[in-house]
């Protein structure tokens, strides 16, 4: 890492309120992948049309998941509405740590690849704050293709696409789920209580628990809101923590 990412980070940490690094072992959380691959688990995921397929890894269900899908997938209107590619998700499969967010934006739908914008690289530093990396978690977001110029989803936009969110975390069994943003959270609870009110609240969710929190484009323009945040963070490595 170089003198000015060092510096960067550190700038970070500073706005959040974090006021030193701790380097004993027992603060930094493990990768969720370990060196050596556990007999595989079988993994039943129910099909939209109520059969059940039965993988043996929770890597295989989410390729054939993403096959399904397909590269192309004209579920919705949205391919006829400009987006490029479908954006699946990005990770580990063995996450214990699974970030949902609402659509992929301008960056992403280019890419391929969910969070790698502005707000993205502030995500990568979020999770970088409570001592794992980018890899150690999963990314995804509710819809997988961008809406035209960013606007929300629409109900049949997502009535179409969130069944393959629900399968991606059934898939991958997160400990701990953090929704992005007002939408993301709202559309997982199936509430219209706003983000303010809902923010930092543990929630049981597809067997773990969903914590909502601001989305990282919000932060880029509320830097104020990064130590609500930091404390929702906090709260999550604490759990994870707590089943290690």
């Amino acid at each position: 890492m170089t003198r000015d990412q060092i510096q960067a980070h550190l700038e970070f940490f500073g706005e959040l309120g974090v006021d030193g690094v701790r380097l004993e072992p027992e603060w930094r959380l493990p990768a969720t992948t370990p060196a050596i691959e556990p007999e595989p688990e079988r993994v039943e995921l129910a099909e939209q049309d109520q059969l059940v397929q039965i993988f043996t890894s929770a890597s295989e269900a989410l390729q054939a998941l993403q096959v399904e899908i397909g590269p192309q997938c004209t579920r919705c209107k949205l391919h006829t509405l400009g987006r490029k590619q479908v954006v699946f998700g990005v990770g580990s499969p063995n996450a214990d740590l699974m970030f949902v967010g609402e659509a992929p934006g301008a960056d992403e739908d280019i890419q391929g690849e969910p969070f790698v914008g502005r707000a993205g690289q502030l995500l990568t530093k979020i999770i970088e704050a409570i001592g794992m990396k980018r890899e150690d978690v999963y990314i995804a977001n509710v819809i997988k293709c961008r809406p035209p110029g960013n606007r929300n989803p629409e109900p049949d936009e997502v009535d179409q696409c969130e069944p393959f969110l629900f399968r991606q975390i059934d898939a991958i069994k997160p400990k701990v789920i953090v929704a992005l943003g007002k939408f993301a959270a709202q559309s997982l609870l199936r509430t219209n209580d706003p983000i303010t009110r809902i923010r930092g609240r543990e929630y049981t969710y597809r067997n773990a628990i969903l914590m909502p929190t601001y989305h990282p484009a919000y932060l880029l323009r509320n830097p104020a809101s990064k130590r609500e945040v930091w404390e929702d963070m906090k709260r999550v490595r604490s759990i994870l923590s707590a089943d290690q």
